[in-house]
């Protein structure tokens, strides 16, 4: 993440967005739904979509110049200084069977490096805000991390062994695995919110977009933790969609120094 502090004006409509976002997140939560298959299989439903078409409508309105990467509608302007970046319901297969680990992420990016980030839990109303330049705060009260070095001491998040799959990395994922405390699938961008506030330890996944890392580089960091891709290089937009999040870089060199082992 960038050295140069995030723009208030950024960190405030950031909050306005996931504001937005939270009443039709909670009209749609444990209702019948429709639910579309998408070409990638993957579930998306009216909420989705929705709330995307709001924030959208409020950047469009407070900073037209902006550009935007949405998961549900694409993207304008990608070339832009200032791209935000939204996922309207991470956590699809969550919201749409009940179970309240789902997020909106919402992310500001500046050449392409996230400054921004949103995870907001709407039923729950957690929410958690990194920005550059200052200190993760969760519920308005400023996060930590665990502080943890060694793997054999962490609990490792990830959202499901086949997004390992997919890149023909699950023998290293298991490797990773075997070495650690305790692992636990699910969590989607929950788990880095919990990682932030030092009940997690360690979050690592693969095949993912941008839309699903961008808001969460900016709440691990300023929250203490560490975050790049498996190689050690940081997030941009432009990321392979592999990501190790670690409460402190030694727990991320010493992840990654897993992974890589073969």
């Amino acid at each position: 993440m960038t050295d140069e502090a995030a723009p208030q004006r950024l960190v405030d409509l950031a909050h306005a967005l996931a504001d937005a976002a939270r009443p039709v997140a909670k009209r749609y939560f444990r209702q019948p739904l429709d639910i579309i298959e998408k070409a990638d299989e993957s579930p998306v439903t009216i909420a989705d979509r929705e709330i995307e078409t709001e924030m959208r409508a409020l950047i469009e309105a407070h900073f037209p110049e902006h550009g935007i990467i949405g998961e549900e509608h694409g993207a304008v302007r990608a070339d832009a200084d200032i791209v935000w970046v939204l996922d309207p319901i991470d956590g699809t297969q969550a919201f749409i069977t009940g179970m309240p680990i789902f997020g909106t992420l919402i992310a500001a990016c500046r050449d392409g490096v996230p400054i921004v980030g949103i995870i907001d839990q709407p039923i729950l109303e957690e929410r958690w805000v990194g920005a550059a330049g200052r200190p993760t705060t969760f519920q308005g009260a400023a996060a930590r991390t665990s502080g943890c070095e060694a793997p054999e001491r962490a609990t490792l998040y990830a959202t499901h062994p086949s997004m390992f799959e997919a890149i023909d990395r699950r023998a290293d994922f298991d490797r990773l695995a075997g070495a650690v405390r305790r692992t636990r699938f699910g969590g989607d961008c929950y788990a880095y919110g919990l990682l932030a506030c030092g009940w997690a330890d360690l979050v690592v996944e693969a095949a993912l977009q941008p839309y699903d890392f961008c808001a969460l580089a900016p709440i691990v960091e300023g929250a203490g933790g560490a975050v790049s891709d498996w190689r050690g290089e940081p997030l941009t937009i432009r990321s392979d969609g592999t990501l190790v999040a670690a409460a402190t870089p030694a727990l991320n060199v010493a992840a990654r120094g897993l992974l890589e082992r073969g």
